[in-house]
């Protein structure tokens, strides 16, 4: 029998599983990627929840949890492009999931839920940035109509490379881009 999948957005008494959920996925999606020590001193779930905390009660991004029969699952965040570069794109900061269900779908059904609730609040195009040697993560992104551009940045000891995905009529001008990706599957 299916466990009944429910999409809603986070709110304050979620936090606990919010950093649950994050510690899990960084410890699995980024070891080997990260220096040991630095991933190490990100993984610590009472100061993660004591973000989340902040970020929910002070309303500073929409965060959004996939609950698999009563359990949560999966977490995204977003919000307006945190940089300069972009001041009218919005940023998909993060989206995590237990690693017990990765390849299963139910990140794609956060990202399709995210990425209409970004068109919904108007924005023509959202970016992200991923940890260059995250092959799993940009195969993800890449299935979803993210298409690899030329910025980069160190971050956590690691480079990361940023991806965007265009709504509307501009989405044509890069689609030709996407099948030269190295990580299509």
């Amino acid at each position: 029998m299916e466990e009944k999948v429910v999409i809603r957005h986070a709110v304050p008494g979620d936090e606990a599983m919010l950093a649950e959920i994050q510690a899990e996925s960084w410890e699995a999606a980024f070891t080997g990627i990260l220096p040991d020590e630095k991933l190490k001193s990100h993984l610590d779930k009472q100061r993660i929840a004591q973000m989340y905390q902040r970020v929910l009660n002070e309303h500073l991004a929409n965060v959004s949890v996939l609950i698999l029969g009563q359990k949560m699952h999966c977490m995204a965040l977003w919000g307006a492009y945190r940089g300069e570069n972009h001041p009218d794109w919005a940023e998909l900061i993060c989206i995590h999931s237990r690693k017990g269900n990765w390849g299963r779908g139910y990140g794609s059904m956060m990202m399709e839920h995210i990425l209409q609730e970004i068109k919904s609040a108007g924005f023509k195009q959202v970016g992200l940035w991923v940890f260059e040697q995250n092959i799993r993560a940009r195969r993800f992104y890449e299935k979803h109509g993210f298409i690899l551009i030329q910025e980069r940045k160190n971050s956590f000891g690691a480079d990361e490379v940023l991806y965007v995905k265009l709504f509307g009529k501009a989405i044509h001008l890069y689609k030709t881009r996407m099948k030269h990706s190295p990580y299509r599957s």
